[in-house]
């Protein structure tokens, strides 16, 4: 009789032990994914263009999936001159979850007519942080010539794309950040610019709060 007690005793101070692991492991898991889920990717955005002749754009900005957090969407799509300014930053902690747009713009319509003849001149660019989740590229097909200066830093923590350029001919501009497979895409953006364009733009994309980054 005491030697079943004894035995009956023993499994149950495994069972409980079993237990108490398999829950601190949950607990461990629920934890790293819940500060997985709640860190989205955060970025700034300030971009400046000029454009006589097409163009399309396109931008979403989010913090969550489906019909939670915060969602815009940005379309912009016709031929003319048009000068346009955009600020926008998504910002996604533990304690507070925030998006916000700003757009400047003057637009005029006019018909556009692409020329008859196109150049074989092309000119690519595609950068992409893993680490970080971000992902960029510019694409020029050159009609008649392309003035470029674009800047790049990426390291573990964060990413810097800075562009510059002038161009007569067809731009496309892409962006997207997105930190993993868990979590949705703070931002997707589409550009394309036909004519004579000139843009500026700065995106600047970290894990860690984006008002505080180091100057790179």
């Amino acid at each position: 009789m005491r030697w079943m007690l004894f035995t009956m005793l023993f499994v149950l101070a495994c069972i409980a032990a079993n237990m108490a692991t398999v829950n601190a492991d949950d607990d461990d898991a629920a934890s790293v994914q819940t500060t997985d889920d709640l860190l989205a990717q955060n970025f700034t955005e300030h971009s400046w263009i000029f454009v006589n002749g097409y163009m399309e754009e396109s931008r979403i900005l989010q913090t969550d999936i489906g019909f939670k957090g915060q969602k815009m969407a940005l379309t912009t799509s016709g031929s003319g001159m048009a000068t346009r300014t955009i600020d926008s930053e998504v910002y996604r902690d533990s304690s507070r979850e925030e998006a916000s747009l700003t757009i400047s713009a003057n637009y005029d319509y006019a018909p556009y007519i692409p020329p008859l003849t196109q150049s074989d001149l092309r000119n690519a660019l595609c950068a992409k942080n893993y680490e970080v989740g971000s992902v960029f590229s510019e694409t020029y097909n050159i009609d008649k010539d392309l003035i470029k200066d674009t800047k790049i830093y990426q390291n573990d923590s964060f990413s810097v794309y800075e562009i510059s350029s002038e161009i007569q001919g067809t731009a496309r501009i892409g962006q997207r950040v997105q930190k993993n497979a868990k979590t949705v895409p703070s931002l997707m953006m589409n550009g394309m610019y036909v004519g004579y364009a000139q843009i500026r733009s700065e995106t600047i994309v970290g894990n860690t709060s984006v008002l505080t980054l180091p100057c790179p």
